[in-house]
């Protein structure tokens, strides 16, 4: 743990990523915490010494031995972490622009800088008397001016934590179409920034598209199972995992493979001439199961629910062709153009059972208070990530969680 100390972290959350952000620093604390009474019990047991004596003379991290302390030793452990919170000032003038002011020293630090751009909800800005919505092309200009930020007081490397990343569906041409998905982590690349962090990105091609910057995909299927498990036994012979498309074939594999549970999959024929604005106006023109359904418990993932008509679809067809109850995960839950109130009324029809979706779009309690919602929390994961990013530790036992799985199936 020697490249960087833990006063040498910091969060700079983008006005739209506050709620996240805050969320990472709480588990961040822990973590660290947790990490050093370890270690300090080690040190402990190894040399015989005294909390009190290690606390005041041994290098942890580059700096420890400058710490006063004072007290009892659990008391004494959280105190030495730093607030980890990078202040700015978020300023948006009146013809749309968007300036932002470090207020915190950042020289020679490591900074994350987190931002929400599928945030729909108003937020406040310096001199603004108002909360102002910012749509996901506002969001993503507030970022840059905040990295700009960063690099111009002196940051020694920038990492931006996107839980959703935008554009993520353009990453592939039909006829005379722009790749915006590969260019808005190319402009991050010009600026400096380092590495991105996002959660279930919509195509693995866009690492492909970077020099030098590194983009770490995160993975929610530990999180999504943790909440299945609360409302549906994992080991159930009547589970039965659909792909509700073909390119979603390899996620709802893992999952099969994980509960050692039969895969099914829905084929859906697409007009393309149509644009998906609600969950009532979707382009699919017809739809195929591969598999049966009947009289069985349905789990279905899928990474994004935008405006949910092509999920609308599946699910009235997965309840035509028998299916008892149906549950669907999705990573990045927008619920755009109305969609809550369309899936209010597919549930009281009785389309489906339950959604799970993660805390990496936020929503209020509009959303939360909904019977068929659950939500999935992923902020410790991006918050162990951060960590193991600082100390240059290995990201497998989070990239690769089937360890973890199975040690939840085991459990039930």
């Amino acid at each position: 743990m020697s490249r960087f100390n833990l006063q040498d972290i910091g969060i700079c959350a983008c006005p739209g990523g506050t709620q996240f952000a805050e969320e990472i620093i709480l588990h961040l604390k822990s973590i660290t915490t947790k990490k050093t009474r370890f270690h300090l019990h080690s040190l402990k047991k190894k040399y015989s010494a005294t909390s009190s004596d290690l606390l005041k003379k041994l290098s942890f991290q580059n700096d420890l031995s400058s710490i006063q302390t004072n007290g009892a030793f659990a008391a004494n452990v959280s105190s030495l972490h730093p607030d980890f919170r990078v202040n700015a000032r978020f300023t948006r003038f009146a013809n749309g622009e968007f300036k932002t002011a470090v207020e915190s020293s950042v020289r020679g630090k490591d900074i994350y800088v987190i931002q929400d751009v599928s945030n729909q909800y108003p937020i406040s800005f310096h001199g603004s008397a108002a909360p102002q919505v910012l749509n996901v092309n506002d969001h993503i200009f507030c970022l840059f001016t905040t990295v700009d930020a960063i690099l111009q007081a002196g940051a020694e490397r920038v990492t931006v934590v996107l839980p959703t990343y935008p554009y993520s569906r353009q990453h592939k041409k039909r006829g005379r179409e722009g790749l915006t998905a590969a260019r808005i982590g190319q402009t991050l690349e010009y600026m400096g920034v380092a590495r991105i962090i996002t959660l279930d990105i919509h195509s693995r091609e866009i690492e492909n598209c970077f020099n030098r910057l590194r983009l770490e995909n995160l993975h929610a299927s530990y999180q999504i199972l943790r909440s299945l498990a609360t409302i549906v036994s994992l080991k159930n012979e009547n589970l039965v995992i659909v792909s509700p498309d073909t390119g979603s074939v390899d996620r709802n594999k893992f999952y099969a493979t994980a509960l050692n549970r039969p895969l099914a999959m829905l084929y859906k024929e697409r007009d393309y001439s149509k644009i998906t604005r609600s969950a009532l106006e979707h382009n699919i023109a017809g739809v195929n199961l591969l598999g049966s359904v009947k009289d069985k418990i349905v789990f279905m993932s899928d990474d994004i629910l935008g405006s949910g008509g092509t999920m609308m679809v599946a699910l009235r067809s997965l309840k035509e062709r028998g299916a008892e109850k149906t549950v669907c995960a999705v990573s990045l839950p927008f619920f755009t153009g109305g969609a809550i109130e369309h899936f209010d009324r597919a549930f009281r029809e009785g389309l489906f059972y339950r959604i799970i979706g993660t805390n990496a779009v936020y929503h209020d309690a509009n959303l939360h208070g909904r019977e068929w919602y659950i939500s999935a929390n992923v902020s410790r994961l991006f918050a162990k990530t951060i960590f193991r990013l600082c100390f240059n530790q290995s990201l497998s036992p989070l990239l690769d969680n089937r360890d973890i799985i199975t040690k939840l199936l085991g459990k039930q």
